[in-house]
């Protein structure tokens, strides 16, 4: 039963397949819980840090700083965070076309564009695009990334502020809203936009700073942009554990579904073959 027997391979097959996607679903779940509580760590400090930053560019202080100045929009710098590896669903695809669809909307008003990522699949995926530079990369950072492995790529983005070549800069991560939603998004990280604050406070306030403004602004500011690009990075590491988790999930489903049509395909099969033989056997008996 020649039939029976290819059938039989192909279940054989598809549980195979089965047994690693049900082991890289644990995984991805163990990773989830790690990578969870990352992110919720790290939250209340940017979160802070943003607040306080905003607040600045309502104040005026006796330094004004570059970054709460606007200027007016001739080229553009993007920081793009994707995840390394593949196999976590539409992560990465829909936040690529989050990208694409951006980038439309700067080349029609003649905006240039320069690109730093961070992760293997986004510097794949910006090395294809033609309307856009790539000036640098970070890759393979591991489930638990450290603010030193992406910094390089920080520092490539704000000298090119600081020197005028862009005249802003935009982060593009994912971020973790449950475990079955993760919605890409873009921020404006420079220049520094002002948050909501009562009116009566506007031009008139300002922090107390030590030893002076300058040097508290310069490295503050830094900081900012540091804390917002590594938020986003552990942000998108936690997408993609429950992205990954979730697909792997769904892979395993669709696995044990298909066994179970195969399964009925065979039995079928094998029910037809022995029909065949008992009708063979009568019919030679009867023959005799």
């Amino acid at each position: 039963m020649a039939v029976g027997r290819e059938i039989r391979t192909k279940i054989s097959s598809i549980k195979n397949t089965q047994k690693i996607t049900r082991a890289m679903e644990m995984v991805a779940a163990s990773k989830m819980r790690k990578t969870q509580t990352k992110m919720r760590a790290t939250r209340p400090y940017a979160k802070k840090i943003s607040q306080i930053i905003k607040h600045l560019a309502h104040a005026n202080p006796e330094y004004k700083h570059s970054y709460l100045v606007e200027r007016e929009t001739k080229r553009i710098g993007v920081i793009v965070i994707s995840s390394d590896r593949g196999l976590c669903g539409g992560l990465n695809s829909n936040l690529f076309r989050k990208v694409i669809k951006q980038f439309k909307q700067w080349d029609e008003t003649d905006i240039e564009i320069d690109v730093c990522t961070i992760g293997t699949k986004g510097a794949a995926f910006v090395g294809r695009l033609e309307d856009c530079q790539l000036l640098g990369q970070a890759a393979k950072l591991g489930d638990n990334p450290n603010l030193k492995d992406i910094i390089g790529v920080i520092r490539i983005m704000l000298d090119n502020y600081d020197s005028k070549t862009i005249d802003e800069l935009y982060v593009v991560s994912n971020v973790f809203v449950n475990t079955m939603t993760q919605n890409p998004v873009v921020e404006k990280v420079l220049p520094i936009v002002a948050s909501d604050i009562d009116e009566e406070l506007k031009g008139h306030w300002d922090y107390i700073y030590e030893p002076d403004a300058k040097e508290v602004l310069d490295s503050l500011l830094s900081r900012y942009i540091e804390s917002v690009v590594y938020q986003g990075l552990v942000e998108n590491n936690a997408c993609e554990q429950a992205a990954r988790m979730v697909a792997m999930k769904s892979a395993s489903d669709n696995a044990g579904k298909l066994i179970d049509e195969l399964q009925l395909v065979y039995n079928k099969a094998r029910q037809a073959a022995i029909t065949q033989e008992i009708s063979e056997i009568v019919a030679g008996a009867a023959a005799v």
